[in-house]
């Protein structure tokens, strides 16, 4: 699966890997600002497949709910790193992107890796449906 690493979120400058998306603007659908949000991201056009999770985030005074879906690009189609729009060019948060299997994302520290990838233990969960009670 492609990630985004994230500057800024954790201490020594490790980066934070979370997969590419972010908020979406008045008038969009939910699925028009996930395409958007990857293009600037990752120079991919994407197709929005099945919702997959729904995540409650809450720390300090920052609530948000974060929707997960599948997405699938052209094949043999190249990610690029992109920006953030709202962040100036010398504060971008994005730093880099990678592919990672299941493997791979248990081999990192937890404090590295978004909360809802650390349930990632196989490709099936990922891409079988699954009721989860965390």
């Amino acid at each position: 699966m492609l990630l985004a690493g994230h500057r800024g979120l954790l201490p020594k400058g490790k980066p934070f890997w979370s997969p590419p998306g972010g908020g979406w603007q008045f008038g969009e659908s939910i699925r028009e600002a996930l395409v958007r949000e990857f293009r600037e991201e990752t120079g991919l056009t994407v197709q929005v497949g099945r919702f997959l999770h729904l995540h409650e985030f809450s720390s300090g005074k920052l609530q948000a709910l974060e929707l997960f879906f599948e997405v699938h690009a052209e094949e043999g189609a190249q990610p690029q790193l992109g920006h953030d729009p709202e962040h100036a060019a010398d504060q971008q948060l994005l730093t880099e992107l990678s592919w990672f299997t299941p493997r791979q994302l248990m081999q990192l520290p937890p404090a590295q890796v978004h909360p809802v990838l650390r349930m990632v233990l196989s490709l099936d969960d990922i891409f079988v449906p699954q009721t989860r009670f965390v």
